[in-house]
């Protein structure tokens, strides 16, 4: 019997793994995806497991919701000042090595944050985390414009930000239970496998450089040109061309992006008002979402009066919601992309925005669990849905020489938004509204404030985005060509 069941489990996971390959497009796609949200899910979980794990630690180490929030703050700054390195790291090397590296000393910071005796030493191993985990967002970001087709890099980034949703709610679900024994043993069951997913990383191939897409899916057959070496255009692109959009002239490149330093390639970052509007969007939603994740926990036991069991199993069924999201908005902008709407990505993220909001209001409002759920879980889903589409039309907007180095700027000011988040949290919590129950609750209900102006700010990129993707078209025009298809470019 015990035979029986064996093969029939062995027969049901080559099912599923079968099935996933049929929907990620093939056995190397769907290795580069898994290892991608993988990397993702890592940061995602050690994020969740100090917010699970605030009971613990501040029975363990007698500290405060600010101290709490302070540790999830300094990995984000330190993280934030990091990714500018990154992100030119991301433009001139290797990528897949790069990242595989950091993420070695990834897991060495987890482990010496398990190993700590007080308070200022945790701090200190957090810095050093927040110093390496600065690697993924510019290097993810570089690797998907490389790997993947412009028509479908909102569907594949629903997909990899996926196992950052699963990494969060590991971090509640798991390591949180794991933490209600021994916090420390949480932050080594996180160090243990992102030793595994290095050696996995740093085994991927390294693609081509120029936005081409080395694993891409089409839709369609690619032009003839394309074929010569020309650069890859995006479906955005295209449909700017055909309707006729003239660049902005101030922002086509003169010269190889690769000979920008970082003051210049920030600078002229910064100067594509399509790329500020999403990014200081960006920031408000991770603002709020790393409220939720250092605090989400604790809301729920309090306001809801139920346990810690109960909680995570709240958060585990609105994390069902957000991962639905992002598979969701993703396949949505790029199908509107695909039928010729050239705002589709940046309208898909706008409305879930907006909705977001709303529904945050009631699931807040509400004294019961059960009356709240499907309120938060709606709001989880137009959270969660507003990032594959503006992934990817933020590299749409830029030249793909230099998508390393604007991811880094991105990473730079989100990861600000994510520090200032927890600290202000907590102290508004303690010091304003006398924390406990209502302290919680009137403080996630201010906080909705940016969350609403992250919705303003996506429907005020509609204006802008139009132009921002024909320019991006022309900026790169000359100097891809000189790096699509050299080989051994990418081997250093």
């Amino acid at each position: 019997m015990l035979a029986g069941l064996a093969s029939l489990a062995s027969a049901a996971a080559g099912a599923a793994s079968d099935a996933l390959t049929d929907v990620l497009g093939g056995k190397e796609r769907r290795r580069v995806i898994i290892v991608l949200a993988c990397v993702l899910g890592l940061s995602g979980a050690d994020t969740a497991t100090v917010g699970a794990s605030a009971t613990e630690l501040r029975h363990g180490l007698h500290i405060s919701n600010t101290d709490i929030g302070l540790l999830v703050a300094v990995t984000s700054l330190v993280a934030a000042v990091a990714s500018l390195p990154f992100g030119v790291l991301a433009d001139r090397l290797r990528r897949t090595t790069t990242l595989g590296a950091a993420i070695v000393l990834w897991a060495a910071a987890m482990f010496w944050s398990a190993s700590v005796g007080n308070f200022r030493d945790l701090l200190i191993a957090r810095l050093f985390l927040g110093a390496v985990t600065a690697a993924a967002g510019p290097l993810v970001a570089s690797l998907v414009g490389d790997w993947f087709g412009s028509s479908e890099r909102g569907r594949v980034y629903g997909y990899i930000l996926t196992g950052e949703l699963l990494g969060a709610g590991f971090g509640f679900a798991v390591t949180g239970d794991i933490a209600a024994l021994s916090w420390r043993a949480a932050f080594v069951i996180l160090g243990l496998p992102a030793l595994v997913l290095a050696w996995f990383v740093i085994r991927l191939p390294e693609p081509r450089r120029g936005g081409k897409g080395a694993l891409a899916h089409e839709t369609r057959p690619p032009p003839a040109e394309h074929e010569a070496g020309v650069p890859h255009e995006t479906d955005a692109q295209r449909i700017a061309r055909e309707i006729e959009l003239e660049p902005h002239p101030e922002l086509v490149l003169d010269r190889d992006p690769r000979e920008l330093g970082l003051v210049a390639a920030t600078r002229y970052v910064l100067r594509i008002k399509t790329n500020i509007v999403l990014v200081a969007a960006s920031a408000c939603g991770y603002y709020f979402l790393a409220g939720v994740q250092t605090f989400g926990s604790e809301f729920a036991k309090e306001q809801y009066g139920i346990g810690q069991a109960l909680a995570n199993l709240l958060l585990i069924v609105l994390g069902a919601g957000a991962i639905l999201g992002v598979l969701t908005g993703g396949m949505i902008g790029d199908r509107l992309l695909r039928r010729g709407r050239l705002n589709g990505r940046i309208l898909t993220a706008a409305v879930t925005a907006s909705l977001a909001v709303l529904m945050f209001i009631p699931g807040i409002a509400t004294r019961g669990a059960w009356t709240a759920l499907p309120y938060l879980t709606m709001a989880a889903f137009m959270l969660s849905a507003q990032n594959p589409p503006l992934d990817a039309a933020r590299l749409d907007i830029m030249p793909p020489l230099l998508w390393g180095r604007a991811e880094g700027v991105r990473t730079f000011l989100r990861s600000l938004a994510q520090a200032l988040a927890p600290v202000l949290f907590g102290a508004v919590s303690d010091h304003v509204f006398g924390g406990g129950r209502s302290g919680l609750q009137w403080t996630f209900a201010v906080m909705l404030v940016p969350l609403a102006a992250s919705a303003m700010l996506l429907w005020r990129a509609r204006l802008t985005y139009p132009r921002d993707v024909a320019t991006a078209a022309a900026a790169a025009g000359p100097y891809s060509r000189a790096i699509v298809g050299r080989p051994g470019q990418n081997d250093r």
